[in-house]
């Protein structure tokens, strides 16, 4: 039997799994639902998803929309008779008819072992967290946010040098061949799905503005997760001379005698720039100064020259 899939996707990690279901031979992408075009780059020419992208040259039928509750939208969705609804990356809480828009419902590929990291950002909780285990679920969607019931999982070990976007892109690779095998297995009907348990559950809702800012009076520890978990986009972020500064890469320096008030630049070389924090020092490895490219911190030291006890933040 050939599964007709509509595929609901907006983000770079929604690709994987889309491109595994391509290359299945026994599911049919019978409809593609992303979000518009906007403007990107330098001159903010309207840039399509990457979800767009790859439908556009493989020639599925392809709906831009900003959501599936306007009724054009959701007619589309239902005129292409799917027989299940995957959602990868989405970002919207679907209506009761989106869910049941095929007879096998809707099943959500999330990235974290549920109900661990229910939420919009569970890459960047699990590294916030200091976790040393994530993975991804396959689930089937209810009408709550992530807590339908689980049809599989995948564990995935978080390895000391990982950012959100190694993660990610790991995390989207895995779990594409694990949806692939829930959907092959969907008409024989022995997709085990059992319940979560809400007394576990843990929340990643999505990071603002705010959350980017560095706090140099945490230990180093925290500060380093804080910079993988944001990184390489959007960037943690903390200030050099009142300008910002990206911190893209960085790790925790165990030298005792390098020490100072939080902030302080205490120490540079050719692996990077020291600065002193609430417990311990966090050595800069990649930085992007303001209307720069990211570059070795090393490199950003050289042509910052830093006078005295210079502070970031």
């Amino acid at each position: 039997m050939t599964i007709r899939v509509a595929f609901l996707g907006n983000d770079r990690w929604s690709v994987p799994p889309l491109e595994a279901i391509i290359g299945e031979p026994d599911l049919e992408p019978v409809l593609v639902v992303t979000n518009p075009a906007k403007p990107a780059g330098r001159g903010s020419h309207p840039t399509a998803t990457a979800v767009a992208e790859v439908a556009a040259r493989a020639q599925l039928p392809l709906l831009e929309t900003q959501g599936l509750r306007a009724p054009s939208s959701l007619e589309t969705l239902l005129a292409a008779t799917p027989d299940v609804v995957v959602v990868v990356a989405y970002g919207e809480i679907l209506q009761r008819e989106t869910l049941e828009a095929g007879p096998f419902g809707a099943l959500n590929l999330h990235f974290s072992l549920l109900p661990r990291w229910r939420g919009a950002a569970p890459v960047q909780h699990a590294l916030l967290a200091g976790d040393e285990v994530t993975g991804v679920t396959v689930m089937r969607m209810d009408e709550g946010l992530d807590t339908g019931p689980i049809l599989n999982q995948l564990e995935e070990q978080i390895r000391p040098e990982d950012d959100a976007g190694s993660l990610g892109a790991r995390l989207a690779h895995n779990g594409g061949m694990l949806l692939v095998g829930v959907l092959r297995m969907l008409p024989t009907g022995t997709v085990p799905a059992r319940p979560q348990d809400d007394r576990l559950a843990t929340w990643a809702p999505r990071l603002l503005a705010a959350d980017r800012v560095l706090e140099w009076s945490l230990p180093a520890d925290a500060i380093v997760r804080r910079i993988r978990a944001l990184a390489p986009d959007p960037g943690a972020t903390t200030t050099f001379r009142d300008e910002p500064l990206k911190v893209l890469v960085a790790g925790v320096d165990h030298d005792p005698s390098r020490r100072g008030t939080p902030g302080t630049v205490v120490g540079t070389d050719h692996r990077g720039v020291l600065v002193a924090s609430g417990e311990g020092g966090v050595r800069l490895v990649e930085v992007a100064p303001a209307g720069r490219k990211r570059m070795p911190a090393s490199a950003w030291a050289r042509g910052a020259r830093f006078a005295g006890d210079e502070r970031l933040g």
